[in-house]
């Protein structure tokens, strides 16, 4: 079994152990003895199934055991002792006896036992980690003051038939409970704090300061552009009209292209997008002042401004560009569009085409069309397919009807990619293949997430043939793809990333994040040269595909196992539940740069920090409407 299994399965085992304790000690206050005795037995296996499955956890190298070993597993192991002494001998006699009276003893003991089962799980989905003293003291504080209110309850139904004194007053409850709150929040506040600061300079570098060139290079030329965000109503070849945020009214944007060396100039200006927009050149190694992230590198263009980007189109391959300004509403409306540069002389290739995949209000878009899109190729023509991810989701693509070859990835060509047919590429959110292969003399076929019904048809001229049948194959796996050649990486820094669901505060609200929502997440520090190694493990059960500005990075490893394939430079990998990457880059391009989850909707709840460079200072720190 995989780690992504055993979590499943020790989660499953967790909410099944939580219902199992809470059902024994509702039957036993209600007298129902019998099933009270088969209703324990079951919470007294599930929790040894419980244990089993931590063990697992921890043996395939599971990192993040820790709230369940030292805290969790303890609380419940020994409650559920106290539990089965408590409250099996007295179901025991009473079912011998026929009679349904249980000591109310027995009934807390249960209870107990479920309010740690409970805290438990509840520590691993919104504490997060590491955990700390802080975190385990309240945690005890909350499973305590449910046991004396309980406790409380219980003394005051039995007094009155009793004469008993309720041996818990309201204030002592309230007290000793508060007491323990306090003594976990001074905890958490003796934490030591993770300081993202650096040396103290005199010479500062502003962002603002590291803009791109101004000039194409010796025999390229200037390519100027100028895309106008506004809201518009989409009408799409089956007739269909959509409401979109749009570049230049088209859905996507108008296709940016350059030849190598060229100069790139975009004026972007704002008709009347409320909250923002700019423009973040996805994957393009621009200068910083460029990257269009605001709040960091720009203040967000509004209703009536404009800003112009230029850089210079040293990078051959496919990229893309959306807004990075609220974005998880902005990209999914339609702020999005392609730029791809080509080498200065052209490869073999005659039919290119570039390929966004979007989904916009439940309807899947190629390019700017819904449904299945057809072409017309002369049998031997050179096909380049470019496949673009714009969403929050990974996509799975399958092409029938002809091997091919995926010869890059994030717009870095590959080493040596060999001839697959049969297999399907998942191709993460933000993330773009690029796809070759020989036009045969029957019709091929680009089918997207499995569905025959969406992608694109390609036929040769006067086919009359059958449609290619698809087949759903095994996917690709890129880290074994193509030919290895030599990629030593001999790190100066290293960083960890942990990626799961905690609660968190995000701009003065609660959002579901990795436990730290961004901007409190202290930033990474590097110096430039630096080569930097970073392993990112996902602990969650979402996927969570992480894009790195300004910097492509090479995958090293994925949960252990080292890449033996061609070196795979890549802006976004997906990281799966239960994953643990490691990968690295070099620090060769000064900034202050977004380092996040391209889940938009992830990033925008505080999955994001910043890596910043020695210094490198940033006058928009404080304008805008945040970082996303």
């Amino acid at each position: 079994m995989t780690t992504l299994h055993w979590m499943l399965l020790a989660n499953g085992i967790d909410v099944l152990n939580v219902a199992l304790w809470f059902a024994a000690g509702i039957t036993t206050a209600f007298g129902r003895v019998r099933p009270a005795l088969a209703l324990l037995a079951a919470a007294l296996v599930t929790t040894v199934a419980k244990a089993a499955s931590v063990a697992a956890l921890a043996s395939a190298g599971w990192w993040f055991v820790q709230d369940k070993v030292l805290l969790g597993l303890p609380l419940l192991v020994a409650s559920a002792l106290v539990a089965a002494l408590s409250a099996g001998r007295p179901l025991m006699a009473a079912w011998r006896a026929g009679t349904s009276e249980v000591p109310a003893g027995g009934v807390l003991a249960l209870l107990t036992a479920a309010y740690t089962a409970l805290a438990g799980l509840a520590v691993t989905y919104l504490v997060g980690y590491p955990l700390t003293w802080g975190a385990a003291l309240i945690t005890v504080a909350l499973v305590g003051f449910a046991v004396l209110l309980t406790a409380r309850v219980l003394d005051g139904d039995t007094a009155p038939t009793s004469g008993k004194t309720p041996r818990f007053s309201r204030r002592q409850v309230l007290t000793l409970a508060g007491g323990v709150v306090v003594a976990g929040g001074a905890a958490l506040s003796l934490r030591a704090p993770q300081s993202a600061k650096g040396p103290a300079h005199h010479h500062l570098l502003s962002v603002a300061d590291l803009r791109g060139e101004l000039t194409p290079a010796l025999g390229g030329t200037t390519r100027r552009h100028v895309l106008t965000a506004q809201k518009t109503t989409v009408r799409l070849p089956s007739g269909r009209r959509l409401r979109a945020w749009t570049y230049d009214g088209q859905l996507p944007g108008p296709a940016i292209t350059a030849n190598q060396g060229d100069l790139i100039e975009v004026t972007l200006r704002n008709a009347d997008i409320d909250d923002g927009v700019t423009i973040h050149w996805h994957g393009y190694d621009v200068a910083c002042g460029e990257d269009g992230v605001p709040g960091l590198t720009q203040d967000w263009v509004a209703p009536g401004q404009e800003f112009v980007y230029h850089f210079r189109a040293d990078q051959v391959g496919t990229y893309w560009y959306h807004t990075h300004q609220a974005s998880a509403v902005g990209v999914r409306m339609g702020l999005y569009g392609t730029l791809v540069v080509r080498p200065r002389t052209p490869p073999a290739e005659s039919v290119d085409l570039t390929l966004p995949v979007h989904t916009l209000d439940g309807t899947l878009l190629i390019g700017g069309q819904d449904g299945r899109m057809q072409r017309t190729i002369t049998p031997g023509t050179a096909v380049r397919l470019r496949l673009v991810n714009t969403d929050s989701e990974p996509h799975r693509f399958g092409l029938a009807g002809t091997p091919f070859r995926v010869v890059a990835v994030d717009g870095r060509d590959l080493d040596g990619p060999g001839e697959v047919s049969d297999v399907a590429l998942r191709l993460p959110a933000g993330g773009r293949y690029d796809v070759t292969f020989a036009m045969p003399s029957t019709s091929v076929a680009l089918v997207v997430d499995d569905d025959p019904r969406q992608g694109l048809l390609l036929r040769p001229e006067d086919d009359a043939t059958a449609e290619p049948s698809y087949r759903t194959g095994a996917e690709l796996d890129l880290l074994g793809y193509g030919t290895r050649t030599a990629a030593p990486f001999a790190t100066d820094r290293h960083f960890t990333l942990v990626l799961d669901r905690g609660l968190a505060m995000v701009d003065g609200r609660p959002a579901y994040a990795n436990g730290r929502g961004h901007p409190s997440i202290p930033d990474h520090l590097v110096a430039e040269g630096d080569l930097v190694r970073f392993t990112v493990v996902n602990r969650g059960l979402a996927n969570h595909p992480w894009h790195l500005h300004g910097h492509p990075v090479l995958i090293l490893s994925r949960d252990g196992r080292r890449s033996t394939g061609s070196p795979l430079w890549v802006d976004t990998f997906d990281v799966r539940p239960g994953e643990v990457w490691e990968v690295a880059f070099r620090a060769t391009n000064p900034g202050l740069w977004m380092n996040h989850c391209h889940n938009l909707p992830h990033a925008d709840q505080g999955m994001m920090l910043r890596l910043g460079y020695d210094a490198i200072t940033s006058p928009f720190a404080h304008t805008g409407t945040g970082h996303r």
